[in-house]
């Protein structure tokens, strides 16, 4: 960045004119909407004033323009004011304010990308640095261009450890191109913040964390001009020191106005006020971005090569991942891998191996590799792969949740699913996995049982939008496909089949090779099952499930290395409800599992092959 140079008065009075006015956007907005966050919005008026007329480089009629300076607003419920600061640049009309959080609206009460300005959803506090960092770190390493990513965080959400995750990536990588906002304005919504106004403290907990810090008060547009013009080779932390309500009489940096809109007769008089203090109504130019970031296309990724596996060779799921993503990067330079000090479990280093510039190391940070993630994939600069232990997802639901929102298109790779990975115990057992991708609107979950079926799991999901879920596991199972075998997304596989079937079995992962096992003791009983790998959980191909059910009288069974609730059966029952003449029995880990050798475990559980036998001979006895 170019040394700074002071703004001349015209300059500095037009800034203070525009926070002003980006005060009266807000006030009005929230008064019409009768809900929403204008203290909030009034403490960081100056801030965005200078940021998005001063600071920034970018074209306001393309906000997604991949030469544009980024912005977060971590602090989402200040997005009133984020709104009224693209009414102010042109983008949207100013009436348009008025419609806030209308249904008929996309002003919603949170920054959501159907904004074309807003590029990742906020709003769970504590979030939007750690995405930030992922398009810092898109820019800085993938697009190598001069675009600057800028975040603003409230002092609320500093009591979020994921800020602090992000804080240690940041300048762990050298984030230069990275700065966060920080607006203390002292007070959260029941309470006062822990620290209150106590920049000092602040300060020293981001330089612990390797940030550059500057102290400013966030209401003078010429400290603020000064310190983003501060070019460092390492991330920038701007502490602001405001107040609540700033140019609100009776309000400002008062309790107990937090998320609270102004009366209108209140409202009609403040703005008044405001306004008397403008002096000039001249728009301000914004600076157009440097257009050096290059084109990028992420669409139609093939493999380089079909599978080249032998069908009996055996190996894990979790190791074929590892190659299919190496060999997805060969044919990609978009394809990039996330880990969380996991890759020589998940066998992701062999992607580092092959890719180590396209290989970002989280270390034990999760949530915040997911807010990378999330980052790295926005404005379609990559196609991120994240991986760790499937148990470890679940401490980032939230984060998955947001992406959802976000409208964002992540892989996550979940290995050491279930009882089987014998003896690590139930704490890194992921038993949850399933239910929890399920329930997220956007996700598709990829269940494959071999390597064959994995490479393939790892292109779709390359070119699937939304979140995709792919859960492998760590013992070594046969191939039991051949390597021209088609897969897509909903489409189920019968692997064992004869017109004698007497009920059909569906497992996935280690139990579809433990129900092929059953298949070979029941056999010898005369006794003949219908096998069907569900590839994907969801969606579920339900149309190959009911017609081989039909053809085994109705009766079906599921085996799961998960809990009953939210897996394989669930997705089977809710698929077949209300169908007539159909039963499901389900075998699923029922009580928190423990340490054990995988084959006892299965038993222990009752999900290996002489449970499955058992429980076929169960339903045919019934019959």
């Amino acid at each position: 960045m170019e040394g700074y140079h002071k703004p001349d008065q015209q300059k500095l009075q037009a800034l203070k004119d525009m926070a002003n006015r980006l005060r009266i956007g807000s006030i009005q907005a929230t008064t019409a909407a009768g809900s929403g966050h204008p203290t909030s919005c009034c403490s960081a008026a100056e801030i965005m004033a200078v940021l998005f007329f001063h600071t920034m480089r970018y074209k306001p009629q393309d906000p997604r323009n991949p030469h544009n300076d980024r912005f977060v607003l971590s602090k989402g419920h200040a997005a009133p004011i984020l709104y009224a600061v693209w009414a102010e640049a042109g983008f949207l009309p100013e009436e348009e304010l008025l419609n806030l959080r209308k249904i008929t609206s996309d002003l919603d009460g949170h920054p959501v990308p159907k904004q074309a300005f807003t590029d990742v959803a906020t709003g769970s506090l504590g979030q939007g640095l750690g995405a930030a960092c992922g398009m810092a770190y898109t820019g800085k390493y993938f697009d190598k261009a001069s675009y600057r990513v800028y975040c603003m965080l409230g002092d609320g959400e500093l009591s979020e450890g994921s800020v602090w995750e992000a804080m240690a990536f940041a300048s762990i990588y050298k984030l230069d191109n990275l700065i966060a906002i920080l607006d203390i304005n002292r007070l959260g919504q029941s309470d006062p913040t822990p620290l209150q106004h106590q920049v000092d403290v602040y300060q020293k907990r981001c330089e612990a964390f390797g940030w550059h810090t500057v102290i400013v008060d966030g209401h003078s547009v010429e400290e603020l001009c000064k310190a983003f013009g501060q070019a460092k080779h390492q991330p920038t932390a701007i502490i602001a020191k405001t107040f609540k309500g700033r140019g609100l009489p009776g309000i400002e940096d008062k309790e107990a106005w937090h998320g609270k809109p102004l009366p209108k007769n209140m409202a009609d008089q403040i703005v008044q006020e405001i306004h008397n203090q403008i002096q000039s109504k001249k728009k301000i130019l914004v600076t157009p971005p440097q257009e050096d970031a290059p084109s990028v296309n992420i669409t139609n990724i093939c493999m380089p090569s079909p599978p080249s596996y032998k069908v009996g060779e055996k190996i894990a799921t979790r190791k074929a991942y590892g190659q299919a993503l190496a060999k997805l990067g060969r044919a990609h330079d978009r394809i990039i891998a996330l880990d969380g000090d996991t890759k020589n479990s998940t066998f992701s280093e062999i992607f580092r191996k092959q890719h180590p510039d396209r290989f970002i190391e989280c270390y034990i940070a999760e949530q915040n590799m997911v807010s990378v993630a999330v980052g790295c994939a926005t404005r379609n600069r990559t196609v991120p792969f994240c991986s760790t232990f499937g148990a470890f997802f679940t401490r980032t639901f939230d984060q998955i949740r947001m992406a959802a929102i976000s409208g964002s298109s992540v892989n996550f790779c979940g290995s050491h699913c279930g009882v089987s990975i014998g003896e690590d115990g139930p704490s890194q057992m992921a038993l949850e996995d399933l239910a929890m991708f399920r329930s997220i609107p956007t996700a598709t979950v990829f269940y494959p049982s071999d390597g064959v079926s994995t490479e393939k799991a790892v292109e779709l999901a390359a070119n699937t939008k939304g979140i995709c879920f792919i859960r492998t596991s760590r013992p070594e199972n046969a191939i039991i496909y051949n390597n021209n075998e088609d897969f897509q997304v909903k489409q189920a596989k019968v692997v064992l089949k004869s017109k004698d079937d007497q009920v059909t079995v569906i497992g996935a992962g280690v139990t579809l090779h433990e129900a092929l096992a059953a298949a070979d003791l029941l056999k010898k009983e005369k006794i003949s099952i219908r096998v069907l790998d569900p590839f994907t959980i969801k969606p579920l191909d339900r149309n190959l499930i009911l017609e081989s059910a039909r053809a085994t009288k109705g009766k079906i069974l599921t085996v799961e290395d998960h809990y009953y609730e939210g897996g394989i059966g669930e997705a089977v029952c809710s698929a077949l409800a209300g169908e007539p003449g159909i039963t499901v029995s389900r075998l699923a880990v029922g009580e928190v599992p423990r340490s054990g050798k995988p084959a006892e475990l299965l038993k222990m559980f009752g999900i290996d092959r002489d449970a499955i036998a058992q429980a076929v001979r169960d339903l045919v006895a019934k019959a």
